[in-house]
């Protein structure tokens, strides 16, 4: 089973630049989208072959999620159940037979730590809603999860230390989901590769020389970790400041 996750930066920008060749050409079973930054009705896109689900921001033109899949799912539902964080679009939940698929587009500390005390209060939710769904079955859950977790995941972790993504706070929430029985596919099977990153800033021609940060992931219930056969970073794919991830299950 091949699943992909790209955080498109505004997907009407990103199919001008050649994203609908790459999804007919990755043939995903499940394709996972971030940062959609749009209604519904503002694009007409259908995959043939795919059924698709849109969770969009109450505020327009800002964060979404989607999830294209060949498979009809038993249930869809968006969000994760708390008002407070109902309005930005930032969680698909599709249920199949043997596990959930989760998206997610974390929410951004922002410039000089703004949101950090409303970052720590999504991620303790966050958490809990998919440990509630791992009670009932494997869990994966995939999308720009806004930290790279160690120094190995950035270019410059010491200038970053007190950055948003790279934060002792954040770092420590990323640990505290994955002891609480999940697996970081990629680390899993590439446990030392360094220079591998998922987003670059559009400034001082960072992509170019690469000096990016891994913060796009696919994360996994530990029942699962056996039947990761490749994770995989599509660092040679344009069309946003991130590049698609993927994973890949027996």
């Amino acid at each position: 089973m091949k699943l992909i996750s790209w955080n498109v930066n505004g997907l009407r920008a990103c199919l001008n630049k050649g994203f609908a060749e790459y999804f007919a050409n990755m043939d995903a079973d499940i394709f996972c989208l971030q940062e959609t930054k749009l209604q519904p009705e503002q694009v007409e896109i259908a995959f043939q072959g795919y059924h698709q689900y849109f969770n969009s921001a109450v505020k327009k033109g800002y964060s979404g999620t989607a999830i294209f899949c060949k498979q009809e799912p038993l249930k869809v539902t968006f969000d994760i159940g708390m008002d407070k964080h109902n309005d930005e679009g930032r969680v698909i939940t599709l249920e199949f037979e043997d596990f959930y698929m989760v998206t997610v587009y974390t929410p951004n500390s922002q410039r000089e730590l703004a949101r950090l005390g409303y970052r720590m209060e999504w991620e303790d939710d966050f958490r809990a809603y998919l440990l509630e769904l791992d009670e009932h079955k494997p869990v994966i859950v995939c999308g720009d999860l806004n930290v790279a977790h160690k120094e190995i995941d950035l270019k410059n972790p010491k200038s970053n230390i007190k950055n948003a993504g790279f934060t002792i706070e954040e770092r420590e929430k990323m640990t505290t989901l994955l002891d609480s029985g999940f697996v970081d596919t990629f680390r899993y099977k590439y446990p030392d590769v360094t220079d591998a990153y998922s987003w670059w800033s559009y400034m001082f021609k960072a992509r170019e020389k690469n000096v990016g940060w891994r913060i796009d992931y696919f994360l996994v219930s530990d029942r699962l970790k056996d039947r990761i056969e490749d994770a995989k970073i599509h660092m040679d794919v344009v069309g946003s400041d991130h590049c698609p991830v993927e994973l890949l299950l027996k």
